[in-house]
C-alpha cells in the first residue's frame, strides 16, 4: 500500500502526539480514522480487540493482587493477544494467562510476563520513546505503511504485530532492529497469502 507523503506526514504528526501521552480527543479520533480506513483488519476485529483488551484489564484488576503487584499490559491484534509487563510470582503470570485465555475470542496467547517486580517509570518511559522511534521510522519509510503494524515495547524488546506479507514484515523487522535502543525484535505476524 503506497501513501502519499502529505498523508504520510498528517499520520506520523498524530501518531507522535498520541504516543507521547499529549493526544487530545479529536486527534485520537483522528488518528482512529485514519488507522482504521488503513488496517487490514475488519472493523468487527478492531472492536473485538479493543474489547478483549478491555475485559483483560477488568479481569486483571478484579483480582487484588494481580492488580497490585503487577504490572501488565494487554494488546489483542485480530484475537491474538500479547501479555507484557512483570509478575512477582511463576503462578501469578499463569493466572493472567488463565484468565486473558477465558475472553471470549481469543484464539492465542503470547505471554511475555517476566517474572520480577514492576518496572520503574523511566523504564516504561524508555519503552515509549522507543516505540514512537520505531513507528516513526515504520510511517516515514515509502515502502511500508507503519499503521498496519501495531508495535509493542517491553525492556527494549520490540513485538511488531499485524497482517502483512512476508516482504513487509522483513522490512519493519529491519527497520526494528536498526532502531537506537532496541535489544530484540519479536515477530508475531498473521501473514497474508
Amino acid at each position: 500500500m503506497i501513501i502519499n507523503n502529505q498523508t504520510r506526514l498528517l499520520v506520523l504528526g498524530i501518531a507522535m502526539t498520541i504516543l507521547s501521552g499529549c493526544a487530545i480527543s479529536a486527534a485520537g479520533g483522528a488518528a482512529a480514522g485514519a488507522t482504521a480506513s488503513i488496517d487490514r483488519r475488519t472493523a468487527g476485529a478492531i472492536i473485538e480487540d479493543q474489547t478483549i483488551e478491555l475485559k483483560a484489564y477488568a479481569a486483571i484488576q478484579q483480582d487484588g493482587k494481580l492488580d497490585e503487584q503487577t504490572h501488565i499490559s494487554v494488546t489483542s491484534y485480530n484475537g491474538r493477544v500479547l501479555i507484557t509487563g512483570e509478575a512477582p510470582l511463576a503462578e501469578m503470570k499463569q493466572k493472567i494467562t488463565d484468565l486473558v485465555s477465558n475472553i471470549n475470542k481469543v484464539s492465542q496467547v503470547y505471554n511475555e510476563v517476566s517474572i520480577a517486580a514492576p518496572s520503574s517509570m523511566v523504564s516504561r518511559t524508555s519503552d515509549t520513546y522507543i516505540t514512537t522511534k520505531v513507528k516513526a521510522r515504520m510511517i516515514a519509510d515509502e515502502k511500508l505503511s507503519g499503521l498496519i503494524i501495531k508495535t509493542v515495547t517491553e525492556k527494549g524488546v520490540v513485538y511488531l504485530l499485524g497482517i502483512v506479507s512476508r516482504d513487509e514484515a522483513e522490512l519493519a523487522t529491519t527497520i526494528a532492529r536498526e532502531t537506537g535502543g532496541v535489544q530484540k525484535v519479536v515477530k508475531l505476524f498473521e501473514y497474508l497469502n
